[in-house]
């Protein structure tokens, strides 16, 4: 069994981390799920959207896009005496290039939270959690993260949070040459993940999506009375000024998660109560990062991938 849990293609976690929840992270389900399983996954996440917005979602993984399904990790939350989901998240894996370097930007996607819940300190969870496995996996090398929103809450969070966000808690200055070129790659190559029609326009200098609610989201528009503040003035000041909430625009931000930022995170985010057992699920996708990799390829009478042992 633990064999099967280190050699495992794709994440697929359970957890507690408190006696009130379940979590639940499944990565891809879209490749190694049956159709009735994924169906079922998609059918609880609906149901949390249904207790938020009037009509269901119909893009990302809700769409007909079935690569969708097979590009996203899917977070869901459950309320453990009654079994009902209460939230989710669905974070997109995009390609972009660096230079000759070939990287995996983890989008902050859809998230939504069940109203009754929304107070019951869970954005631990839906924001961090799925990037910090991610993070420890892939041996713990920075990882490229984004996030599109007209909330003012969320633009705060996602720049306390990560490292190098742009924009974030700096904007007086130009964003890098890899930050820029990372959010014109999202927006060429990838706004059908997060629901941003073709004629949308994005201002590259200051990561500004105009009109952005015509490609699926059109239910998540908010107006700037309605969105959630931050307790950081400077984040609502920020939305207020350079988004046109009539209109329908959106920031996107980019920004990585390395091992300040993690450790930044298992510090002030995770509460104590969660730490033990996230504990053990960071050890194990730790093994399975470093340790087994390292035991197979020292194996050299049995084979590793293309690699046959000599006769």
């Amino acid at each position: 069994m633990i064999w099967k849990i280190l050699t495992a293609p794709y994440l697929d976690i359970r957890f507690r981390p408190s006696k009130n929840i379940d979590v639940r992270i499944v990565e891809r389900p879209g490749l190694w799920m049956d159709e009735a399983e994924v169906e079922q996954l998609l059918a609880k996440c609906q149901s949390v959207v249904a207790s938020s917005l009037p009509e269901p979602l119909d893009y990302g993984i809700f769409g007909d896009d079935l690569q969708a399904r097979e590009r996203t990790i899917i977070t869901l939350i459950s309320d453990r005496e009654s079994g009902r989901p209460i939230a989710f998240n669905a974070l997109p894996l995009m390609d972009a290039k660096l230079g000759a370097e070939e990287i995996q930007v983890v989008h902050l996607g859809l998230v939504m939270v069940d109203p009754n819940y929304r107070s019951g300190g869970l954005s631990w969870i839906l924001y961090g959690l799925t990037c910090l496995l991610l993070f420890v996996r892939q041996q713990m090398r920075p990882l490229w993260i984004s996030s599109v929103t007209q909330v003012p809450a969320v633009v705060g969070m996602v720049a306390e949070t990560f490292d190098s966000v742009w924009p974030g808690q700096e904007t007086t200055s130009a964003p890098t040459f890899a930050h820029g070129h990372v959010a014109k790659q999202i927006m060429r190559d990838h706004r059908h993940f997060f629901g941003v029609g073709m004629e949308a326009g994005f201002d590259d200098r200051r990561f500004i999506i105009t009109n952005a609610y015509t490609g699926g989201s059109d239910n998540l528009k908010k107006s700037f009375e309605s969105a959630a503040k931050h307790r950081d003035e400077q984040y609502n000041a920020l939305c207020e000024e350079w988004l046109d909430y009539e209109r329908g625009d959106d920031i996107l931000q980019v920004g990585q998660l390395n091992l300040a930022t993690a450790r930044t995170y298992l510090m002030r985010s995770v509460p104590n109560s969660a730490l033990p057992k996230l504990a053990v699920q960071l050890l194990v996708l730790g093994v399975q990062a470093l340790l087994a990799p390292t035991i197979q390829w020292l194996a050299a009478n049995k084979s590793l991938g293309s690699l046959r042992p000599a006769k």
